[in-house]
């Protein structure tokens, strides 16, 4: 899928972008410049759909272990939980407070070096973002984007 500019032949092309690249371009927009590194799978973990991180407070986390039907690898600090899940997983959502979410599972460097609290059975490190998703909009109160009504 890509965004092509109109005009004739012969009169130039505009570039065309793909889905992927626009994504890329808008979360370069988006990345702060404060320094952080990124959490570290066991060594034992694949993860073939890259990882990023859904980030809450620690509160809400043992709220949102409870409602989850499969939960991946979980680190944690004094303030924040972080919730590995498949690159992308922000693409046509938007995490309600106080959820932030962090490309390529980035933590502040100043962060208290989350250790890892919780590991699946399995090789695979990913909490599946949709029913994580519902279940930060039920302990926030929040409605999914999906049912909010339209405005004008």
């Amino acid at each position: 899928m890509g965004v092509r500019g109109a005009g004739s032949a012969g009169q130039g092309t505009a570039q065309v972008l793909a889905l992927a690249s626009l994504v890329r371009l808008g979360r370069a927009r988006r990345t702060s410049g404060a320094p952080s590194r990124r959490l570290v799978l066991p060594e034992d973990m694949t993860a073939p759909l890259g990882c990023d991180a859904v980030t809450v407070p620690a509160s809400h986390g043992p709220l949102l272990l409870s409602r989850l039907p499969r939960v991946g690898c979980v680190y944690a600090d004094r303030a924040d939980w972080w919730w590995i899940v498949p690159s992308d997983s922000d693409v046509a959502l938007s995490w309600p407070a106080p959820a932030r979410y962090s490309n390529e599972a980035r933590v502040p460097e100043a962060s208290d070096g989350p250790g890892l609290i919780h590991r699946p059975g399995d090789t695979m490190p990913y909490t599946p973002p949709i029913p994580l998703y519902l279940a930060l909009c039920q302990v926030t109160g929040t409605a999914p984007a999906w049912s909010r009504p339209l405005s004008a």
